[in-house]
């Protein structure tokens, strides 16, 4: 498929490259994405071209190999999102009582000063060493261990201060009591 002595005449190959990708997905758009992705890789892998092959044959096999990629992609995803929602199903919803008292402490942890509580989130919540989280918010390591402590102290003081559950009660009967 040479034109005027290029052996890399991909825009000629366009046409065949669409048709045969609107064949795969049946979806214009879906179509020229890989389309798109297919030439991104041909240009990619273009020093692997060998002079004088077939452009067109090895082109629709770059582009056939990318619809399998996506394929793939797409069940690999699909999978994880029924595994995820088998995980989800499985869960029970947490009891009134612990669904309160889960949101007393969310809302004590946001009501911590924000310096405290973004040092507090970067250890016990992302995991990382005091060095770490010193470095991300760009304090010394002092500043960071004093501002956790803070904030625990704040939460445990929380904890043994506060009720349970402060605004629920438990009424006897429930029906339409006649007497």
């Amino acid at each position: 498929m040479e034109r005027k002595g290029r052996t890399f005449d991909v825009l000629g190959q366009l046409g065949s490259l669409r048709r045969y990708a609107r064949s795969l997905v049946r979806n214009a758009d879906e179509a020229e994405d890989l389309v798109h992705d297919a030439l991104v890789k041909a240009y990619e892998r273009k020093s692997s071209f060998r002079r004088g092959a077939n452009l067109r044959t090895w082109l629709l096999s770059i582009l056939h190999n990318a619809h399998i990629d996506r394929l793939r992609q797409k069940r690999s995803l699909n999978r994880r999102h029924e595994e995820a929602a088998v995980e989800f199903d499985q869960a029970l919803p947490a009891s009134q009582d612990h669904a309160v008292r889960l949101k007393q402490v969310r809302n004590a942890f946001f009501n911590l000063p924000e310096e405290q509580r973004e040092a507090l989130h970067l250890v016990a919540i992302e995991d990382l060493s005091y060095q770490e989280a010193a470095s991300a918010l760009g304090i010394p390591v002092g500043t960071l261990m004093s501002r956790i402590a803070r904030a625990r102290a704040s939460l445990r003081n929380f904890e043994n201060t506060s009720p349970a559950v402060s605004h629920l009660r438990l009424i006897e009967g429930g029906g339409n009591e006649n007497n």
